[in-house]
């Protein structure tokens, strides 16, 4: 809770427009409504005004300072289909299927941020992830940084022995099932730069393994240590100040004493508040591990390296969640010279 009520307070001094496309979801409108409670900004609900405005009422819900958009009544529908069709026009798309699509709300939710009429978009309460990250990969552009769409996790645990204060940064823990040397090393750049800009310190990062600085030898390895050295040469590039060590095992990452041991000169082990895991099976399974036995608080998928922010929540989330995401999503968007003024001024890159 230490970790989201500082990302509160700093989306209250800049507030945003966030858009849930699943309007009609009780979690998604109690989540809306503290969301303007807090003064974070816009919530913008979309789907049937009568039907979330019925919902609101069973749930005794205000909807005031809350929007609500019907994609198959609004204004934009016509536009936000010919901007999908030439869009999606080499897949063979015409007006029809554009229009088609627009109607749904997780397509015209991410046409809302593409088109800068939302600063973020919020989805998947009750949508498989392909469903969120379809639309949003076909609409929103990878960042001109990068090449790689991925996805974090962000954990907050009680025992703030551990990363930055009990948070931590996992990927990937959603999108890519099997990195390459280049997607892994772009996956820990952009989660670098995440954890930066939510918590205002220097990322340190650890490329995780089954072994520790070739304690075994085996192409996995390798290619773990290839993406250590190529995030490395990448921060330098982007003036990004960050810290990384691969091959870790994750204990060496975390626990102090043992780093002592294996790592004593290392500036990453036993202190690492981001840990990227070598492919999507290590990554969720930890992720969901350190969720669900350590009670951690968990905000995710944050979607990383894309030109907008947006997240793809679990089926499993609570209003809580749902809101302690979109605040999230709502940070990404402020330029973090803002969120750290006189920091900003000494960090080169800014």
């Amino acid at each position: 809770m230490r970790f989201i009520g500082n990302i509160i307070e700093k989306l209250q001094r800049h507030p945003k427009r966030i858009v849930f496309p699943e309007g009609t979801e009780p979690r998604v409108l109690q989540a809306a409504r503290q969301f303007h409670s807090l003064r974070l900004g816009v919530p913008i609900l979309l789907g049937d005004r009568s039907k979330v405005k019925e919902v609101a009422e069973l749930l005794n819900v205000s909807m005031e300072g809350v929007r609500i958009i019907n994609p198959s009544e609004s204004e934009e529908l016509e536009n936000f289909a010919r901007r999908f069709e030439l869009l999606r026009r080499h897949k063979g798309v015409r007006e029809k299927e554009a229009r088609e699509a627009m109607l749904r709300p997780n397509y015209f939710g991410a046409m809302m941020v593409a088109m800068n009429q939302a600063d973020g978009l919020v989805s998947g309460t009750n949508e498989i992830s392909g469903s969120v990250l379809r639309p949003l990969f076909q609409i929103i552009r990878v960042a001109p940084q990068t090449t790689t769409a991925s996805s974090c996790m962000i954990m907050e645990v009680e025992d703030t022995r551990f990363g930055e204060n009990g948070v931590m940064f996992m990927a990937d823990c959603g999108v890519i099932p099997e990195p390459t040397v280049g997607q892994l090393s772009d996956i820990a750049l952009s989660t670098a730069e995440l954890a930066r800009q939510m918590l205002g310190v220097p990322p340190r990062v650890a490329m995780l393994s089954y072994s520790t600085k070739g304690s075994a030898t085996h192409p996995t390895i390798g290619k773990v240590q290839a993406a250590t050295a190529l995030a490395e040469q990448k921060a330098r590039q982007r003036n990004l100040e960050a810290e990384f060590d691969g091959e870790l095992q994750l204990d060496a990452a975390l626990v102090p004493e043992i780093a002592a041991r294996k790592l004593p000169d290392s500036k990453v082990a036993g202190r690492a508040n981001v840990l990227i895991f070598p492919d999507l099976n290590s990554g969720n399974i930890g992720s969901k591990l350190v969720q669900h036995i350590s009670r951690a608080h968990a905000y995710g998928q944050i979607l990383l390296g894309m030109d907008r922010p947006a997240a793809d929540v679990s089926r499993g989330s609570n209003a809580h969640d749902i809101l302690g995401v979109a605040a999230i999503v709502g940070v990404q968007s402020i330029a973090y010279k803002l969120l750290y003024p006189e920091t900003a001024r000494h960090l080169p890159g800014e």
